[in-house]
C-alpha cells in the first residue's frame, strides 16, 4: 500500500459556472455569454436536477459531466485525477476528502462556480 494513501484522493466533478464565477468562460461558452447571464441560483437549480438524475440512476455521472460541466475535465467525464491537500480550492478539497469512494457530494460552492463531486479513489 502506498504511504500517500490518506494524503491523496481522486475525484470527478461537474462544474456549473455563473455570473459570480472568477472566470466567466468555458470550453462550451468561450465568450462567457451564457455564464455571464446565469445567476448562482439558476446554476444551483440546474446542478440539483443533474444530481437527482445521477442519484436516481437515470444518467451516469461521467455522461452528465461530459455534456454539462463547464470544466475542461468534461472531456474526461469530469475526472480530475488524483490530488492532495492544498491543490484545490478549500471548499472543494474539504468536500472531496469527506466523501467515501463512490459517494456524490451535495452542492459545493467555490470561486469557480458550483460543483457536485464524486470521489473515485
Amino acid at each position: 500500500m502506498s504511504s500517500s494513501l490518506g494524503n491523496q484522493v481522486r475525484a470527478s466533478h461537474i462544474l456549473i459556472k455563473h455570473q459570480g464565477s472568477r472566470r466567466k468562460a468555458s470550453w462550451k461558452d468561450p465568450d462567457g455569454r451564457v455564464i455571464s447571464n446565469t445567476t448562482r441560483d439558476a446554476a444551483v437549480t440546474q446542478l440539483k436536477s443533474l444530481h437527482d438524475d445521477i442519484v436516481s440512476g437515470k444518467f451516469k455521472f461521467d455522461d452528465v459531466a461530459t455534456r454539462f460541466s463547464d470544466c475542461s475535465s468534461a472531456k474526461r467525464g469530469g475526472d480530475l485525477g488524483p490530488f492532495g491537500r492544498g491543490q484545490m480550492q478549500k471548499p472543494f478539497e474539504e468536500a472531496t476528502f469527506a466523501l467515501k469512494v463512490g459517494e456524490i457530494s451535495d452542492i459545493v460552492d467555490t470561486d469557480s462556480g458550483v460543483h457536485i463531486i464524486m470521489r473515485t479513489g
